[in-house]
């Protein structure tokens, strides 16, 4: 009996640090850090922004540039594979609430929706890393 409570402690122990392990890989796969590119699909066209992430555990910084809504400073979260990021863009004098979330997928692809103006205008985006 004992033998057999001992070989089920080391089987757990064994499952326990191969969970671990798999979920440390996971993690370090699904980083964003980097400079990204976007496409950015709304009513008023198509365009391209670029975005340079700094991840730090859930917190990302980072720079936001593009030809509609200027060059912005941005923060953000990851939360498992969920990312969002929001600035404040310069629209016409106004300043304009801007909020990317997205999804991760395996491939390192991030994708979701675009709300700017708490939903004056909407989009979708698809994001890889450079």
């Amino acid at each position: 009996m004992r033998l057999n409570n001992m070989r089920f402690v080391g089987t757990l122990i064994a499952a326990i640090t191969i969970m671990f392990a798999v979920a440390a890989q996971t993690n370090a796969q699904m980083s964003m850090t980097g400079s990204w590119t976007l496409e950015v699909s709304t009513d008023q066209g198509v365009t391209m922004p670029e975005l340079t992430l700094v991840q730090e555990g859930m917190k990302l910084t980072g720079h936001y540039s593009s030809d509609a809504l200027g060059e912005n400073d941005i923060t953000g979260t990851v939360d498992g594979r969920t990312v969002t990021i929001s600035f404040e863009a310069d629209l016409q004098g106004q300043s304009a609430p801007v909020i990317y979330k997205g999804t991760l997928d395996d491939e390192g692809v991030w994708s979701g929706t675009l709300d700017i103006a708490g939903g004056l205008l909407g989009g979708t985006f698809t994001a890889k890393k450079k």
